[in-house]
């Protein structure tokens, strides 16, 4: 069985490959801070909710992969990093490297740090994808 905070992550990006932000939101501590390459600087949970309801229903993955996911567990902090690839229906692929820090507050995994970056390295793009 996997970490709570990793299934917790896996539900939550099910979602965003469908285009349903909310899956995040759910998860975000009242304290969150994010960081990607699309901000000019941090934002707050305001400002990420924001940013998430814009991009509400645009943002669809035909297929994703959680690439060596592994969960630090200190107290009541864990520490979650993993690469991420997603192809679109033209098999194009994104790749991302996360890092996701949860909080356990009364029995409940929330984010307050959320890092997500491009990258190019590592995985190679996979032969043509069809439908």
């Amino acid at each position: 069985m996997d970490h709570p905070v990793l299934e917790l992550e896996r539900a939550a990006m099910a979602r965003w490959c469908r285009g349903e932000t909310r899956g995040f939101v759910e998860l975000l501590d009242e304290d969150v801070v994010y960081f990607d390459p699309t901000t000019q600087s941090r934002l707050n949970k305001a400002d990420l909710m924001a940013m998430y309801a814009e991009i509400e229903g645009t943002i669809f993955a035909d297929r994703y992969e959680f690439i060596e996911p592994l969960v630090q567990e200190i107290g009541d902090a864990a520490v979650l990093t993993f690469r991420f690839v997603s192809w679109d229906n033209a098999g194009k692929a994104l790749r991302w490297n996360c890092t996701e820090v949860f909080r356990r507050r009364d029995g409940v995994w929330r984010i307050i740090q959320t890092h997500w970056s491009i990258t190019e390295a590592g995985i190679p793009d996979p032969a043509p994808y069809t439908i």
